[in-house]
């Protein structure tokens, strides 16, 4: 039992929350309650979480001399010698394996998608994440990967205002997240650029300018993507009463009352960022903070209301 207990550490489940980003195009393009659609794309996230674990136990195992001298890293399974470097290289290679396998059993398009993914984090891992402003546009790449990976798997069409506000967002998400760690390491009393040569070539005001860059990105092009939103059509006894109002009150961009909540969303991110500095693990941020996880679920809620019903 500690040994898959170990495994699951390695794996880092807690990760696999980014991958609900391939469900963006099935939400999104008006398939979501369509049958057989949904099982595609809970297939595709399994796959893609597989995938994504062998990622991080790759990346655990290019900078396992680093972790074992970072303040928290050094307390993974493999930096620790919980788990023999073995075990770690053949997990790799089973989870690797398996998920592009079966990648390339359910589409060809899809098998790109995936394969892309992974080709850009091994190479993340190996050269990117040590050459400014190339390591946050990797992380970037990989999210639109998911996006599209969602989408070929059911054969749709992703709007470019929604796939340029998820490079914005998560351009957010990196920068936010080289910021915190450099905050976090410096609080330490650990020099950032010992543990990370990136940070040497990015200040405290250059990282406070890229956020406030993509924060701002993320919004508009959010912004302009509800404003771009085809109408639905006004169809059954309940949805023809807009006919009856006037013209302001039956304006077809309904998903324009979402954005509110996005900017509130980016507002919020960012001051856990500057008031906590927990930025350097997102996904923790969503599922530790209250009012950031409620906007998520009211937006979500929101979207399909608004799509859907």
């Amino acid at each position: 039992m500690d040994q898959l207990i170990l495994i699951a550490k390695v794996a880092r489940p807690a990760q696999w929350i980014k991958n609900i980003t391939l469900f963006a195009a099935i939400v999104f393009s008006g398939f979501l309650f369509a049958p057989g659609y949904f099982n595609k794309v809970v297939w595709a996230f399994i796959l893609f979480c597989l995938l994504s674990s062998a990622i991080y136990i790759f990346n655990d195992l290019v900078d396992i001399k680093s972790d074992r001298v970072h303040p928290f890293k050094k307390n993974r399974p493999l930096a620790s010698g919980a788990i023999p470097l073995e075990v770690g290289i053949f997990l790799f290679l089973v989870l690797a394996v398996t998920s592009l396998f079966f990648a390339l059993t359910t589409s060809t398009f899809f098998f790109f998608a995936a394969s892309s993914y992974f080709i850009l984090n091994i190479i993340y891992s190996l050269w990117w994440k040590r050459v400014p402003i190339l390591d946050v546009f990797s992380i970037a790449a990989g999210f639109v990967l998911r996006v599209y990976a969602g989408a070929v798997v059911i054969d749709v069409h992703m709007d470019v205002w929604f796939l340029l506000t998820v490079v914005s967002a998560s351009l957010f998400l990196a920068v936010g997240k080289r910021r915190s760690e450099m905050t976090l390491l410096s609080g330490a009393g650990i020099d950032p650029q010992k543990l990370r040569s990136t940070l040497v070539h990015y200040t405290p005001d250059l990282l406070d300018a890229y956020t406030s860059m993509f924060a701002n990105t993320t919004w508009l092009t959010y912004a302009l993507f509800s404003f771009q939103h085809p109408p639905f059509t006004p169809e059954g006894r309940v949805l023809t009463l807009f006919t009856l109002l006037p013209r302001t009150l039956t304006a077809s961009k309904w998903l324009m009352a979402t954005v509110p909540v996005v900017i509130y969303g980016v507002m919020r991110y960012m001051q856990l960022i500057y008031e906590r500095n927990v930025g350097e693990s997102p996904h923790k941020v969503l599922m530790t903070d209250w009012p950031l996880l409620t906007t998520v679920l009211v937006w979500g809620v929101m979207v399909v209301t608004i799509l859907y019903s």
